[in-house]
């Protein structure tokens, strides 16, 4: 394991870091930074290398979990039961959001991998995820009910779950999709912000972890270097990308992201095709 793959590993880990999280899809940018310039499949292999994005998204996953620990541990209930007597989001809520697109994964996930992972439709999936984004930039509340996410409802939640289907397209982008629709039944930005990162923890950990487990055979001694660097620089930079994200979404919004996802479309439509 040379001194150059672990440069690409961080490379890897650093754009998953940074795009996992915000509305821009970061399977579309994997695709042009590993499938068109790394190429990770070539060095490690197909299976060894889909392995390795799974272990950079755990990187991310942590990050998420860093940032909301003190939210993690109010819905654990590790906290105890709290005295200002003000509402808080319950971990039923998080579940409610995420029944639907759970039950469409497991049902699709086959169809999903075997037909839904070409480039073409991770460029359907960015620029519809981007019109998706302007429109709830557009018919946005100015006073949305849930200022914060203590106080979306069950059905806030649930639809916010239903529009979170969308993201297994790829390309569509979970926060993309998840913000969208929050916005759209009346959270505020950041509020739909907050509850699309906690409810992607359980998602994605279930997802990578099963996934791992599929794939275990794959962490060799040669591989092990690659695959540690690479989670830790997607951690580091998943860190850093989610709290600035946070403070600026309220202010930005979603149109900025969309008018760069559609730039990115553009892009791999001309370089790949």
């Amino acid at each position: 394991m040379d001194i150059i793959m672990i440069l690409k590993a961080i490379i890897l880990g650093m754009v998953e870091g940074l795009t996992e999280f915000a509305p821009v899809s970061s399977t579309g940018h994997m695709i042009i930074v590993d499938d068109m310039w790394l190429k990770s499949q070539e060095f490690l292999g197909k299976y060894a290398a889909n392995t390795f994005k799974v272990v950079i998204q755990l990187g991310s996953i942590l990050a998420v979990v860093v940032v909301f620990k003190e939210r993690f541990i109010d819905l654990l209930g590790l906290r105890g039961r709290h005295r200002d007597g003000q509402p808080r989001l319950k971990l039923m809520q998080v579940i409610v959001g995420l029944i639907p697109a759970g039950v469409l994964g497991v049902l699709f996930e086959d169809y999903i991998d075997e037909h839904l992972f070409s480039t073409a439709t991770v460029l359907i999936g960015l620029v519809l995820g981007a019109l998706l984004m302007i429109a709830a930039d557009i018919f946005a509340k100015k006073a949305p009910k849930a200022q914060t996410v203590d106080q979306i409802t069950y059905k806030q939640a649930f639809i916010v779950g239903l529009v979170q289907c969308l993201s297994l397209w790829p390309g569509f982008s979970r926060s993309g999709s998840t913000i969208s629709g929050g916005v759209l039944v009346g959270m505020s930005h950041r509020a739909a912000a907050d509850f699309t990162f906690i409810m992607a923890v359980p998602i994605m950990l279930g997802a990578s972890v099963l996934s791992l487990l599929k794939n275990w055979q794959y962490f060799t001694m040669d591989a092990l270097p690659f695959f540690i660097a690479g989670f830790i620089s997607a951690f580091v930079f998943a860190l850093v990308s989610i709290r600035f994200f946070l403070r600026l979404i309220n202010q930005i919004r979603l149109v900025p992201f969309a008018v760069y996802r559609i730039v990115l479309a553009l892009v791999i439509y001309i370089v790949y095709f």
